[in-house]
């Protein structure tokens, strides 16, 4: 299953680009091409079928390729980052672009980001009773509570999201004093693999079928 989900994601990857991007890239290369050359050579319908319709199909999935890396190239650099710079500042004044923009950014941050610290604001992982005592649910914490309701409790707080199984970018956000949290040996990424797994994948578990815990005595007749 892993192997033909990894085919499926390319093959439908590459057929994305290639019906969305590359096809446009074709015909404008069947212009250009007419436009050199004039009318003498190979006709437009030729061209067309062998760039558009033919095996001639890839070149426009290779340039594609080609102008991602130029494009990221250029914005690693110094000057391509002032120019960014520049573009999202004029997408945060614009009033329909500027309440979708930063939660789209947030994501990818998230997602495609090296370093963990670069990533959203989850310090670390802990263990809090919800939601219900004697349930433990894993969560991360995002925070220390809101100041209204530490200052009125005076207590120190943790704000925690509790993320949902298998998508662990949904779930919700609740407030515990700190002393009702167990911090957990987990790093950000074991413990979304954890829940996107639903609990299959546990930290220093070796990999294969976990056998199930014998019923406790007092359960047996």
């Amino acid at each position: 299953m892993p192997t033909i989900l990894t085919i499926w994601i390319f093959v439908f990857g590459y057929t994305f680009i290639q019906e969305n991007i590359s096809i446009h890239i074709n015909r404008g290369l069947v212009r250009l091409i007419i436009f050199l050359r004039g009318e003498s050579g190979i006709s437009k319908e030729d061209l067309t079928e062998i760039l558009v319709d033919g095996t001639g199909s890839i070149i426009g999935f290779l340039v594609a390729l080609i102008a991602v890396f130029i494009v990221g190239a250029i914005l690693a650099s110094v000057v391509g980052k002032s120019l960014w710079r520049m573009v999202e500042k004029f997408i945060m004044s614009t009033p329909v672009l500027r309440k979708v923009y930063p939660y789209i950014k947030q994501v990818t941050d998230f997602l495609f980001a090296q370093e963990q610290k670069d990533r959203l604001p989850f310090s670390r992982v802990v263990a809090v009773e919800y939601p219900r005592k004697g349930i433990w649910s894993v969560g991360f914490v995002t925070g220390s509570g809101l100041e209204k309701v530490v200052n009125n409790v005076r207590k120190e707080f943790l704000t925690i999201l509790i993320p949902t199984s298998p998508t662990p970018f949904t779930g919700f956000v609740i407030m515990v004093p700190k002393k009702q949290t167990i911090d957990l040996d987990m790093t950000i990424e074991e413990a979304l693999r954890f829940t996107v797994s639903g609990g299959v994948i546990a930290p220093g578990q070796k990999q294969g079928v976990v056998a199930l815990p014998e019923p406790d005595s007092e359960g047996q007749e």
